[in-house]
């Protein structure tokens, strides 16, 4: 369908949809759009066409797509005032985005990438929000030089990212601040003169709050952009010392998603990380695992063993010692009493963590080659505890050298059917 709209209006079209320019001028954050360009817009995201001169455009809607006209325009003053006074310092600059969840931080880091490759600066965006991260698949943070205005973040390839294996910051507070930490080092090494780094939507409560000032005194970006809608940044924008902190407005653009909404999203990032996945087999022997404790200790002797099942009453599957557990895989349908359990720990002077066989199905995790560089993700089909190999439905086919376990759950299709704490409550 054709929609014709005026200069000084806005055209916001909600996916999954397309969007032509047929005639006309418009800007699309920050993006000149020009005749010709073409938009897909996925499902539960919104794209503004800020129109400069008299526009038609060629619309494909799917269903549940929409689109509505606004008057004026849908970037608000504070982002083109705090956009001039970060642009206006020629000096290499990270500037690091905040807010709560869908306040509108990608939109924002979006508008300031293609801002800033407007007067030429080399731009690399590292998007750190791990449960809806657009650059790497979820749970991970990734990053990526920008040489040409971006549409949609999820249109741009990862150049490296780190896994955390987790979608919620709160849970693996370290991984987050430790990758966050890699990647911009690695983005320092790069020519670039811009970095953008894109954070997750945990913001409110005190624990909230510390991880936010922690996370920015580690990184130490030379600008801290806060969206709000409300004042609900005060506590962690007051907080931060020697960093410049420019407070904007969110933009009356965007649109709330319901928890349904950012699941979807998700899982069309894992569908696009398992495009073309088979079942990859790989030997303890050949792989470091981080994560698990798998292959990362010394098997239990055959006397061991058999002390093991005696106290157990029943045969086990598999099992290591740490220096600090000892980890024991029972058959699918056999389980110990908290008595026995008790006598094991006894016994060994150690903590002891039980799991079934077969427990681990559908864990997500990453492969990384022998450098450490992300290679891509997977899901754990099975661990042969017999032939000490792991299965794995992953794209990922060579140089594999240490595979991480994370937290979530997925099926083939790219899922996600729940969460487990399986194998990181087995670690020291």
């Amino acid at each position: 369908m054709k929609q014709t709209v005026n200069k000084g209006k806005a055209l916001l079209v909600d996916g999954p949809a397309s969007v032509s320019l047929l005639s006309g001028e418009a800007e699309a954050l920050g993006s000149t759009v020009k005749v010709g360009d073409k938009f897909v817009i996925r499902e539960g995201k919104r794209m503004p066409f800020e129109v400069r001169k008299r526009a038609m455009f060629d619309l494909m809607l799917g269903e549940e797509a929409s689109y509505q006209e606004v008057d004026g325009s849908t970037i608000p003053p504070s982002w083109e005032n705090a956009l001039e006074k970060i642009i206006s310092n020629e000096k290499p600059l990270t500037v690091m985005v905040m807010g709560g969840v869908d306040s509108g931080k990608t939109s924002f880091c979006t508008y300031l990438a293609n801002k800033a490759l407007k007067r030429k600066r080399k731009v690399a965006i590292i998007d750190a929000d791990v449960g809806q991260s657009d650059i790497g698949p979820p749970s991970t943070i990734a990053f990526s030089r920008i040489t040409s205005p971006i549409k949609d973040l999820f249109e741009v390839e990862a150049e490296d990212a780190c896994f955390v294996g987790s979608t919620s910051p709160s849970r693996a507070i370290n991984k987050v601040i430790e990758g966050l930490t890699k990647l911009k080092a690695k983005v320092l090494e790069t020519d670039v003169t811009f970095s953008i780094i894109n954070t997750d939507g945990w913001i409110e409560g005190e624990d909230a709050t510390r991880y936010k000032v922690w996370l920015t005194e580690t990184v130490a970006p030379n600008v801290v952009v806060g969206i709000q809608q409300q004042n609900e940044l005060t506590p962690i924008l007051t907080a931060l010392k020697e960093v410049t902190v420019l407070s904007i407005d969110s933009s009356p653009a965007i649109r709330k998603r319901d928890r349904d909404k950012r699941r979807v999203l998700r899982e069309l990032s894992y569908k696009k990380y398992l495009k073309g996945a088979k079942v990859l087999s790989l030997p303890l022997s050949w792989v470091k695992v981080e994560g698990a404790p798998i292959g990362t200790s010394s098997l239990v002797t055959a006397e061991q063993v058999e002390r093991v099942s005696k106290l157990m009453g029943t045969s086990i599957v598999y099992c290591e010692e740490t220096a600090n557990a000892v980890f024991v895989v029972l058959r699918k349908d056999h389980w110990v009493d908290e008595e026995r359990l008790k006598k094991l720990e006894e016994s060994f002077e150690k903590r002891v963590k039980i799991v079934r066989e077969g427990e681990e199905e559908g864990l997500l995790v990453a492969l990384q080659d022998l450098r450490g560089s992300f290679l891509g993700i997977g899901v754990l089909c099975e661990v042969d505890y017999e032939r000490r190999a792991l299965k794995v439905y992953t794209p990922v086919s060579t140089n594999v050298s240490t595979i991480s376990f994370g937290q979530i759950k997925l099926d083939k299709q790219g899922r996600e059917t729940g969460l487990s704490t399986l194998f990181s409550n087995c670690l020291p």
